[in-house]
């Protein structure tokens, strides 16, 4: 028979999810992808949405440059993500510590 003092609470079946994360890391096992894939989705959005001010301008500058600027943001928010992403492996790697991405 076990003990109350020997169960491990990682391996506790329960039913109220947020009693699930043990630590931080494993909160952030589960955020920060959806977090990235909410920024790709963001990215493509805003990509189609500049795409389309582009291609309705006619002729108009102000739309024109509006749309570019869009498209340009966009990249360089996914740029920016990326590049958040492999710094923190790189941190990770040199450090030895395994982080959560």
């Amino acid at each position: 028979m076990r003990m109350l003092a020997q169960i491990d609470p990682k391996t506790l079946p329960t039913v109220f999810p947020p009693a699930r994360f043990v630590s931080i890391s494993n909160f952030m096992d589960l955020l920060l992808p959806l977090i990235m894939l909410g920024a790709v989705l963001l990215f493509l959005v805003m990509l189609i949405a500049g795409s389309y001010r582009i291609i309705t301008a006619g002729g108009t500058p102000e739309f024109y440059d509006s749309g570019k600027k869009m498209i340009q943001y966009s990249v360089g928010g996914l740029i920016i993500v990326g590049l958040s992403y492999f710094l923190v492996r790189l941190i990770g790697f040199i450090t030895e510590v395994d982080f959560f991405l």
